[in-house]
């Protein structure tokens, strides 16, 4: 039976052993061996917002696998001409061995899920990044050793990044503190599965006004973008809405002096984090963006069958 991700909680059993799997892909890559699990299997990758990180490291990632990564715009295909997605997921299954896809709704990759035969990876939605967040927790794992009992602080928006985040960490008992705006918390039915998942890891969900409090002790600081992609209209009140949990020297000194600073990247630096924070010797921000690749080849390996 195939496998989706189209959820971080899709793989809430084996999301350390995908971690530590990507751990392995990354020192295989660094030993300079060769490891192509998927030769000679395709992957298509449904594009319908930009991306710089997600794009490359997936292409990258079926190249040095063996298989091969074929891009999709949706201008260039007949679904940006009306063609049902069920219909689209029903022919690219009958090509490739596996479907990435880049969506602006959450329901549209349950409905391509649904209806393809092969397995099918959320590659950002409105709702999860589920991708993004087990490079994260790798990088976490890389640098920290583990999870049980670290605190980790998110401060910004409740979108999709701070969604799976809050899923993830949960999953493998991490302590998740978010700091967000008033009107700006993440969707109340994610804060109660994490909370029910972390009920069973001994986990804690603490969601705050006060970015202060989310800090105060914390082995990492997180942040994302204030405007996302879709937001654009909203651009000038969430700039001043968010301009209190800018992430900045004065706040990462509640944290622990050895702290590691994470953004999913692009970062739009004076606004919510300083040159001088993302900049430091604690920030992580491109060993995070360089595990990406390593996490999207376990990821495959995990999901594609030989």
């Amino acid at each position: 039976m195939k496998k989706d991700l189209i959820s971080i909680v899709d793989i809430k059993d084996e999301l350390e052993e995908i971690i530590d799997l990507g751990l392995e892909m990354k020192r295989r890559q660094r030993m300079v061996e060769v490891y192509e699990p998927l030769k000679d299997k395709s992957m298509a990758m449904i594009f319908e917002k930009p991306s710089t990180r997600t794009r490359v490291s997936f292409e990258v990632a079926m190249t040095q696998l063996g298989g091969h990564a074929l891009y999709l715009s949706p201008r260039d295909m007949q679904l940006g001409r009306g063609e049902t997605i069920a219909d689209t997921a029903r022919v690219l299954s009958r090509y490739v061995d596996a479907i990435v896809y880049r969506a602006y709704k959450h329901e549209n990759v349950v409905e391509l899920a649904e209806n393809a035969s092969v397995p099918v990876i959320n590659a950002l939605d409105d709702l999860e990044h589920p991708c993004q967040i087990v490079a994260d927790l790798m990088t976490i794992k890389e640098k920290k050793g583990g999870f049980r009992g670290l605190k980790l602080a998110y401060v910004g928006d409740g979108n999709n990044v701070a969604h799976s985040l809050m899923l993830g960490a949960a999953i493998v008992g991490m302590n998740f503190y978010m700091a967000c705006p008033d009107g700006y918390e993440p969707k109340k039915d994610i804060v109660g599965e994490a909370r029910k998942i972390a009920n069973e890891t001994g986990a804690k969900i603490v969601i705050t006004h006060d970015p202060v409090e989310a800090v105060k002790d914390a082995d990492v600081i997180y942040t994302d973008v204030w405007v996302s992609m879709g937001d654009e209209a909203e651009k000038e009140i969430r700039l001043k809405v968010f301009k209190p949990y800018q992430v900045n020297e004065e706040l990462v000194r509640h944290a622990k002096s050895n702290y590691i600073f994470m953004h999913c990247l692009p970062a739009h630096r004076g606004y919510e984090v300083t040159d001088d924070v993302i900049d430091s010797r604690n920030s992580v921000v491109f060993d995070e963006a360089e595990n990406r690749l390593h996490a999207q080849k376990a990821i495959l390996v995990r999901l594609i069958k030989p």
